[in-house]
């Protein structure tokens, strides 16, 4: 509403950019694009520049974006993703399965990555419908080719779930809390920490 949203989305991106680069080169950074910021910067050239300020390759930075971007679709709004994409930038729709018209978007735009929502995995272990929804979304991402990720794993138990049913990444306090950068540098200094969390989903 105060109008700060493009701004600061603009600086979170050209400091995430920058972060990245002190990480391992196998590591990429995902930052989540608001409607906002979508339609009133020129997000190619936002993106393109905070790239080439940092040094970060583009095929390191993932953007994320909500169906909101795509609600009111313009030839302009995916034009756009496909520049960014062209240019080696991944895509990621975030929060999938939450909307109505995501199956829609997937057949108008290639995504790179869906992120599946919290709201399934919190109600795994409990909701046998949960589970039933989680595993269309997985083999239907799997059938277009797309890469998934859950978020908000909290459990050991719901990690393995993930495993079995073939997901291919995740997110959430069962891994890691959010951390400062510097933390995070020092647990990805730590391999044989990043192999446990790797061995939760492989």
């Amino acid at each position: 509403d105060a109008g700060l949203i493009t701004p600061i989305g603009n600086w979170v991106l050209r400091q995430a950019c920058r972060q990245a680069m002190d990480w391992p080169q196998d590591t990429t950074v995902a930052v989540n694009v608001s409607p906002v910021q979508f339609r009133q910067s020129d997000l190619h050239g936002v993106v393109m520049a905070a790239l080439e300020e940092s040094g970060l390759p583009p095929h390191r930075l993932e953007i994320e974006i909500t169906e909101g971007v795509l609600l009111a679709e313009t030839e302009e709004t995916l034009a756009t993703l496909r520049r960014l994409r062209a240019a080696g930038v991944r895509i990621a729709m975030d929060d999938f399965g939450t909307g109505y018209s995501s199956l829609v978007y997937l057949q108008k735009f290639p995504f790179d990555k869906v992120k599946i929502d919290r709201s399934f995995i919190r109600n795994l272990e409990a909701d046998p419908s949960a589970a039933a929804i989680l595993r269309a979304i997985l083999r239907m991402s799997q059938a277009l080719g797309l890469r998934t990720l859950a978020e908000g794993v909290e459990s050991a138990e719901e990690a393995e779930m993930l495993r079995q049913e073939g997901c291919e990444a995740a997110q959430g306090f069962f891994f890691a809390p959010p951390l400062p950068p510097e933390e995070l540098a020092r647990l990805l200094a730590q391999p044989e920490l990043v192999r446990v969390a790797q061995r939760a989903l492989l």
